[in-house]
């Protein structure tokens, strides 16, 4: 394709990113997406093809689209329009999300359907203190009108909660937003966990909700006070894709 070596790059990001939803099992069968941000643009990105497997994701394949879903570069392959409405919400609005996941996780739609939401039960919830949003289910997203509701209600936050519905984070890169999911339904998991059983809960203070969070998903790559690197949506993604490489390295084609 004749396309910049970013654009490349972000496409090899995008692919790896579904492989390894699909690897954990966050996966709708041919529902949900994960967008990005074409580098340099900002009103063009990237999308699975509809119809495909998250495993079949490749950086070749995916779609590049306007802010309104249509094709700007020539494609084979269409996407589901209507599952774009909530990406292209979040894209508009946040010129900082450079990717965007939604998920229909079993932990995430458990934890949309409770009034509570999201509890600081754990340290992997207390990095999200005081950084989640909510929004109120309409349905299926498929009225471009909800847009401006969804990213009214996601304001500055970089995690969202559908009630009864499902997930989303929006992420500076594809390896931040990644890492964001994996430690929110990693946080999901162990609250329905957790409350299943039955006992008490023991809930942390805000004080230490507060400190966990400011040391957990700023930029990747910020120097913190403590002149340390946060290794949170950075470190991780290099691994992830030597991981990605060992198993199947066909979503770079």
């Amino acid at each position: 394709m004749n396309i910049s070596d970013e654009e490349r790059q972000a496409r090899i990001d995008l692919a790896a990113c579904y492989r390894l939803h699909a690897l954990n099992g966050w996966t709708d069968l041919i529902y949900t997406h994960i967008s990005a941000r074409v580098p340099g643009t900002r009103d063009h990105f990237l999308l699975n093809p509809f119809g495909l497997m998250f495993d079949e994701v490749t950086a070749s394949n995916l779609v590049k689209i306007d802010s309104e879903g249509q094709l700007v570069a020539p494609s084979p392959h269409d996407i589901h329009r209507a599952g774009f409405v909530i990406h292209s919400a979040v894209h508009t609005a946040r010129p900082d999300a450079h990717c965007v996941i939604h998920a229909h996780t079993r932990a995430g739609m458990a934890v949309s359907a409770l009034q509570c939401g999201l509890l600081p039960l754990t340290q992997h919830a207390m990095l999200f203190h005081g950084r989640v949003a909510y929004h109120d289910s309409e349905g299926l997203a498929n009225d471009p009108a909800e847009r401006e509701r969804l990213a009214s209600d996601l304001g500055d936050k970089p995690v969202m909660i559908l009630r009864n519905h499902g997930t989303l984070v929006a992420g500076r890169t594809v390896g931040q937003a990644f890492s964001m999911m994996w430690h929110l339904e990693m946080a999901l998991q162990a609250q329905v966990d957790a409350m299943a059983c039955g006992s008490p809960l023991n809930m942390p203070s805000d004080a230490l909700g507060q400190r966990i969070a400011s040391s957990g998903f700023n930029t990747p790559g910020t120097v913190r006070a403590n002149g340390t690197v946060s290794p949170l949506g950075h470190l991780e993604w290099p691994a992830l894709l030597r991981k990605l490489d060992r198993i199947d390295p066909s979503y770079r084609d």
